[in-house]
């Protein structure tokens, strides 16, 4: 897996710099995950080189959503009532989707029923989605249960609330505007341990806090959807 390769590179790099850093999952056993990369554009990690029933397209990872989304014009363009997802050149699944107006941003978004009770880790850095069978390996990890949507906890200016894990927003942090106007503001944000200081979130129409991508990327992400778990590692190679 793709923790040996860096366990090995941050090895010989702590020749230079300080001891050895162990990494998560460390031990993982070979032929127990399916690795596909991903790229991220404009803040947004699409998955590469996937097909939808053979036709190219852009596939947007959902940590959040239960079930994919199609694009209706793309879904419209494939004649088909059988899904197949091709993830690499051995790997497909078959998707259930639901259909919405994408607004362009993407053809696809992957949905949690790819999955089933696996694990899935967003390695940012490397820019590599892994699905691990045997579920999530919590060493050096925050781990965090939830009920329905993937959730973590945030401290925002004292309070700890709970934040869904959404890979399909760009932002920050977006807390319910509650009845005010939507808008940006600052707020001391810890999460995991970690201390961001004062960053710029924003409120929005979302009936629970929502946490994105310029979050996201400065840790490991894993969601075990069998045990409602996420797993949150802050990432060494990543700045603050």
């Amino acid at each position: 897996m793709y923790s040996k390769f860096f366990s090995h590179a941050t090895c010989a790099a702590a020749l230079l710099f300080a001891a050895c850093v162990t990494l998560p999952w460390s031990g993982e056993k070979i032929g127990k995950e399916i690795n596909v990369a991903f790229v991220m554009r404009n803040n947004l990690p699409y998955l590469s080189s996937v097909t939808v029933d053979g036709r190219a397209a852009r596939v947007l990872i959902g940590s959040s959503a239960p079930r994919s989304i199609l694009d209706n014009a793309f879904a419209r363009s494939l004649d088909t009532n059988a899904y197949t997802l091709q993830l690499n050149e051995r790997q497909s699944r078959r998707i259930s989707p639901v259909f919405a107006d994408l607004h362009g941003i993407a053809e696809a978004v992957l949905g949690a029923e790819v999955w089933g009770a696996h694990a899935v880790t967003l390695d940012y850095h490397a820019g590599l989605l892994t699905d691990q069978r045997d579920g999530i390996h919590p060493d050096f990890m925050h781990v965090f249960q939830y009920d329905g949507a993937p959730a973590i906890n945030v401290v925002v200016d004292g309070r700890t609330i709970a934040a869904i894990v959404d890979t399909t927003s760009p932002d920050t942090l977006v807390m319910p505007r509650n009845g005010g106007a939507a808008a940006r503001r600052t707020a001391n944000v810890q999460i995991a341990g970690s201390d961001f200081g004062s960053i710029d979130i924003g409120t929005g129409d979302v009936s629970v806090a929502r946490i994105g991508n310029r979050l996201l990327s400065r840790f490991l992400v894993t969601i075990d959807y069998g045990r409602h778990e996420v797993g949150l590692w802050r990432d060494p190679r990543v700045p603050m």
